[in-house]
């Protein structure tokens, strides 16, 4: 499981990968979830929130991250 610090510490052209991969991954396992032979249910969800993850500092990094309190 990759961690927003490991994350944080790749280049913009490593995480483009990263979420190109983990989205991948993600349609993988929904197709053998259709078809009823996924493993680890639980992978789907991991992929959904690296997929969040990766969102999230590409956009803090396009300055789009704006603190509201």
């Amino acid at each position: 499981m990759t961690h927003a610090k490991e994350l944080r510490g790749m280049s913009d052209e490593q995480l483009s990968l990263t979420l190109k991969e983990a989205i991948d991954n993600l349609f993988r396992f929904r197709l053998q979830a259709q078809t009823d032979r996924l493993d680890a249910p639980s992978e789907l969800r991991k992929q959904r929130r690296l997929i969040a993850r990766v969102k999230t500092i590409q956009s803090e990094r396009a300055g789009g991250a704006m603190v509201s309190r």
